[in-house]
């Protein structure tokens, strides 16, 4: 049966493929989005078959406008950059942290069936144990991964307080076309595909020996899905990625490896905040979500890559 599902962050690299894939199954979609991030061409496509609330989560009168009549809510929006954290560590909380409980507070008073939160695995530090499982005492590194895991824990306690139903997806490196590589804080996987693309070098912070669970989108938006329809789900955190583990050098050997020709590297030293290594136990959200990582990190990997070849 359809939805009327609110996407905060909506217009954004993960929020937008989720629009997309809420329109195809014949959901109705509104957006919430101040364009800090996001931008309006990842909604191009679709823009006449969702609504776009142009405003902050941190405007009380854009969200009761964006929750009225809402049932389901992905909430995306953030600021999602751990070095921009480190510089401002203020906004990022008032952002990914106060702007979520006060969502959490209109949702409920606008009678929201549910909530999906993006948390993120920055959530467990660099503490050694591998993998990664979500009953493992956190240990953030950063203002960003506090700020995830505060709005976290207040989604657990709306669920077991309030009666609003939320589930918290703790997202391992997400990775995909619409994802911006130019930003200073981009993520790696758009820098060196379309650094590849043209021909040019890549940088690694560090010795490329670091390793990440790089997740392809449409896994992460299967277990949005899920998520929003799991029954038992309400309360809980799940690990969402792929359960394996890839180091920057061997993305970087992947990425010439498809492209056709070998990409060079600047090293330079590893950066305050960075986790050494992450790789998620996936088995709770099997269980409990259903989710299974159906597209491996390769296959991801050359769909992004034709992706980006055919905007050059």
């Amino acid at each position: 049966m359809a939805s009327f599902c609110l996407v905060t962050g909506g217009a954004g690299f993960i929020g937008s493929a989720l629009v997309r894939a809420l329109l195809a199954r014949g959901d109705r979609v509104r957006v919430i989005d101040n364009f800090f991030s996001g931008k309006r061409e990842n909604l191009a496509a679709v823009a006449a078959d969702v609504e776009v609330i142009e405003g902050d989560i941190r405007d009380g009168g854009a969200l009761g406008r964006a929750l009225a009549g809402v049932e389901l809510i992905f909430h995306e929006a953030a600021i999602a950059s751990v070095p921009r954290s480190l510089a401002d560590p203020v906004a990022s909380h008032d952002v990914n942290a106060t702007a979520t409980l006060e969502l959490l507070a209109a949702a409920k008073r606008a009678g929201a069936r549910r909530l999906v939160y993006a948390a993120s695995s920055s959530a467990y530090g660099d503490t050694p144990t591998l993998p990664k499982i979500e009953t493992m005492r956190p240990a953030p590194l950063s203002p960003y991964a506090v700020s995830k895991l505060a709005a976290e824990h207040y989604c657990q306690v709306f669920a077991g307080a309030y009666g609003l139903e939320t589930v918290c997806l703790r997202y391992f490196n997400v990775f995909g076309p619409h994802q911006d590589p130019t930003s200073e804080y981009a993520a790696v996987i758009p820098r060196f595909v379309t650094a590849a693309l043209a021909g040019k070098g890549v940088t690694i912070f560090g010795d490329g020996t670091q390793s990440r669970d790089f997740c392809y989108i449409d896994n992460t938006v299967a277990a949005n899905l899920a998520a929003a329809v799991a029954p038992e789900a309400s309360g809980r955190v799940f690990n969402v990625a792929c359960g394996v583990a890839t180091t920057l050098n061997e993305v970087v050997r992947l990425v010439g490896d498809i492209v056709g020709r070998a990409v060079a590297v600047t090293y330079l030293p590893r950066r305050v905040g960075d986790v050494k290594h992450s790789l998620a136990d996936i088995t709770a959200a099997g269980d409990g979500l259903g989710y299974r990582a159906a597209i491996p990190f390769r296959e991801g990997l050359e769909r992004t890559i034709a992706w980006y070849a055919a905007k050059i």
